[in-house]
């Protein structure tokens, strides 16, 4: 029997699966995932496709062909809050101590770290959510993709088709699906509505995209994106107090700790290079290179089911 060969890709780095078959139960192929990332089997996320989306591995009495996974194959593995008790949920849910008034800012020695949220395609409104409440909130998703449909509505002239690969109609319906993802328009809208300036850590290029750095807000929050997902991030204060996401814009020394985070991440290649890496169309079987080549496929012909393929 054929032996499948898959390529895992995670925040550490890319790595090749051997030895499983199609007939192989999915609680093996968890295993094998948790042995190769070093990630526990309960905090195991894994997304297949284009645009990816989760495996569920809860089925673990299923087999690997029944769960939707063919040899060649590529898996993103992340790993997941685990919650233990219902008084952890209960918190998570509430969020930590979170310093958002301007008074309360301090020069307190801490640490930039990053808040894994869920990878569901709705990843980028769940992190702006976070770093205005403290909380992971997935349930805020829907209200920001209101408030971009109708900013954009709201000024066809300056979102045209040519602004946004789509006319202005087509483009309000898209952003009100869950399964869209954001990028910089939504987050431009976002910079704007909230009155923040949005800095995103772009962990492929090694910078700093900052939104709404030209309208010189008061207050700064900080994302990192690595070519397929968003997550926010905050300051972990020393002293076990209160975390931070809201900033002064005149704080360097963040600004600067975020710049270093990004060259980190770039040199330890926690990202995924969405204009490389080649697709197939599952439709058609047409080879295609990089996230812009899908989308015009798509745009062109329909077809909306796309799989990596290894190099």
């Amino acid at each position: 029997m054929a032996s499948f060969v898959l390529r895992v890709k995670t925040k550490t780095g890319q790595k090749v699966v051997y030895g499983l078959t199609a007939h192989d139960k999915v609680s093996q192929l968890k295993a094998k995932l948790a042995e190769l990332t070093g990630v526990p089997t309960a905090a195991l996320q894994v997304l297949i496709g284009f645009p990816p989306k989760p495996i569920d591995l809860n089925a673990a009495d299923a087999t690997i062909e029944r769960a939707g996974i063919i040899s060649g194959d590529t898996l993103i593995v992340e790993e997941k809050q685990i919650v233990f008790n219902r008084h952890e949920q209960r918190l998570d849910n509430l969020g930590r101590s979170h310093i958002v008034d301007q008074d309360n800012f301090a020069n307190a020695p801490g640490v930039l770290m990053r808040k894994v949220v869920p990878a569901d395609n709705s990843c980028l409104f769940t992190s702006v959510g976070y770093v205005l409440n403290g909380k992971v909130d997935t349930s805020c998703a829907s209200f920001m993709r209101e408030i971009i449909a109708n900013a954009v509505a709201a000024d066809p002239n300056e979102y045209s088709e040519a602004f946004l690969g789509r006319p202005n109609v087509e483009y309000c319906e898209w952003i009100l699906k869950s399964d869209a993802w954001g990028g910089a328009i939504e987050l431009s809208i976002l910079s704007k509505f909230y009155g923040l300036e949005i800095a995103v850590i772009d962990s492929i290029n090694a910078i700093i995209n900052r939104f709404g750095e030209d309208q010189h807000y008061a207050q700064r929050v900080f994302l990192i994106f690595d070519g397929i997902h968003y997550d926010p991030l905050y300051l972990e204060p020393l002293d076990g107090g209160s975390i931070q996401t809201i900033f002064p814009t005149e704080d360097e020394r963040v600004l600067l700790e975020a710049a270093q985070l990004a060259k980190e991440a770039r040199l330890s290649r926690q990202f995924t290079d969405v204009q490389k890496f080649t697709l197939m169309c599952i439709d058609c079987k047409v080879m295609l290179s990089g996230q812009a080549a899908a989308q015009q496929h798509a745009k062109d012909t329909g077809h909306k089911n796309f799989g990596e393929v290894a190099a």
